[in-house]
């Protein structure tokens, strides 16, 4: 994480998402704007809680980890999109790992500024309200995704979620080689079944194997397969 831009920046993105009544005046010179690279965790699972962060550009990945070890992808997000808002409200550590898909960008305040000036302020409370509402909302919509569709929807929608289109401007093979464990694990299967999903895909034409990598080939035949199940997308909400 680095701190990036200046005053005229953060009112430039609050401007684009109007975002200029939320927060009191007071409060506002205490907004940073901070940049993530891919791949960058934002916040881990278990850490304390010290900032409140509100995505503006970029793509991150949500997902949680059991006692045992195992991870199960909770969902992506896409501006615009908050980071530390119910450890906020519960003053608790950090209840999910979120990590940078792309590049992100954030505006960034620590807790004891909103402690200090917006702890009573209705629009930033009615914001928090209705953004907090709408997590449990797809949190609930994302476990019965992992726990009633076949895994071949399941991964057909994380494929869409993580990798790009060529037309993508951040689009290069690299960034769309995704790993097979880690794919195992977020979406909540064995490694052995998520082979044999796999084998089938690749005779399918819809993706490609290499050296324990994925790479998405057809996009558009992974959409049909998919449906409206789309992590990012709240899953058919």
């Amino acid at each position: 994480m680095k701190e990036i831009g200046n005053v005229e920046q953060v009112e430039e993105y609050m401007r684009k998402f109007q975002l200029e009544a939320i927060f009191p005046e007071k409060l506002k010179v205490h907004l940073h704007l901070y940049a993530f690279n891919q791949g960058e965790f934002i916040c881990t699972q278990g850490q304390a809680s010290e900032y409140l962060y509100i995505l503006v550009d970029g793509k991150m990945k949500i997902y949680t980890t059991t006692a045992e070890g195992k991870t199960l992808i909770l969902s992506f997000k896409t501006p615009i999109e908050m980071v530390g808002d119910v450890e906020y409200v519960r003053n608790t550590d950090i209840l999910n790992t979120v990590e940078a898909i792309t590049d992100v960008v954030v505006i960034g305040v620590h807790k004891r500024h909103l402690k200090q000036y917006a702890s009573d302020y209705a629009p930033f409370l009615q914001f928090l309200l209705d953004i907090i509402t709408k997590k449990f909302y797809i949190k609930s919509n994302s476990m019965r995704f992992n726990l009633f569709y076949p895994v071949e929807v399941r991964l057909a929608s994380y494929l869409l979620s993580v990798s790009f289109d060529k037309e993508d401007p951040l689009y290069n093979q690299e960034r769309n080689e995704i790993n097979l464990k880690d794919t195992a694990n977020l979406i909540g299967t064995s490694y052995r079944h998520l082979n044999r999903v796999i084998q089938q895909f690749c005779q399918d034409g819809l993706i490609k194997r290499k050296k324990g990598f994925i790479v998405v080939k057809n996009r558009d035949g992974l959409t049909s397969l998919a449906g409206k199940s789309i992590y990012e997308e709240g899953l058919g909400e």
